[in-house]
């Protein structure tokens, strides 16, 4: 399996950041031992691929609309990703289940969007800390597995090409990271229950985990069993940030 390090932007980046994706290039410039991919802002990922072309790292989107084309004003279609250049797209964030009311059935739907055109999804799941204090999180993050993951996909497309990425909401943007041992139980929830779904392709699946990854913890992260690799938030922005926890990542 090859591991991923994804850096997430969120809604930050103008064309004088797109500097830090050439020296990222420049810095793992024929790198075969994980995927690299950084999801931009929908006004860069054009530009963002045509500096990246040829390259290890690749480009995403943050999120796609679940139809093709239509009367939806202000949103992007995953033909439109594809067209700009993008091979993954983030779906089903906390941000986005909690600023835009987005169900399970609607990021099922995004995700089956999502590899009807050919790009990787990477599917967020994960608890909020009045769920984990209530002892919640194994339910929580079962349920929505089970609700935003599609039983089957079209097609020729692979479930193995799904990415899960495990991230605490509580963990997000706080500075907290959940301890080895708590990533450990919930990484190895996951790929018992992707597994019990989707049998031998559940072996396939990428798991990622997102939560205040830094190069200062970053190595200790990857050590633990069934961690695939990374979903990073503000780390991914500057390659002295990013560049660390790739390297760590490639090491593990």
């Amino acid at each position: 399996m090859r591991k991923l390090a994804a850096g997430n932007w969120k809604m930050n980046g103008t064309g004088d950041d797109l500097d830090q994706v050439t020296r990222l290039i420049t810095a793992f410039s024929g790198t075969q031992r994980a995927d690299i991919v950084i999801c931009a802002p929908a006004t860069l990922v054009h530009r963002m691929a045509e500096i990246a072309a040829g390259s290890s790292v690749q480009v995403g989107g943050q999120d796609c609309h679940p139809k093709a084309a239509g009367a939806h004003t202000g949103d992007v279609s995953a033909a439109m990703l594809r067209e700009a250049g993008a091979d993954y797209v983030i779906l089903g964030h906390s941000e986005r289940r909690s600023d835009h009311r987005e169900t399970d059935l609607m990021v099922r739907a995004k995700v089956l969007a999502a590899v009807a055109e050919r790009l990787v999804p990477i599917v967020c799941v994960g608890e909020t800390l009045a769920e984990r204090e209530a002892g919640r999180t194994l339910e929580v993050v079962g349920g929505q597995l089970d609700g935003s993951l599609p039983g089957e996909l079209p097609g020729d497309i692979g479930i193995g090409d799904v990415v899960v990425a495990y991230e605490p909401v509580w963990a997000i943007g706080t500075g907290l990271t959940a301890t080895t041992a708590q990533i450990a139980e919930v990484h190895g929830f996951i790929r018992d229950r992707l597994l019990a779904a989707y049998g031998l392709d559940g072996e396939a699946m990428r798991i990622l985990y997102g939560g205040s990854v830094k190069p200062g913890n970053a190595a200790a992260i990857f050590a633990v069993p069934h961690v695939d690799g990374a979903l990073v938030g503000g780390a991914s922005m500057t390659a002295n940030d990013f560049g660390p926890i790739v390297t760590a990542l490639i090491n593990a």
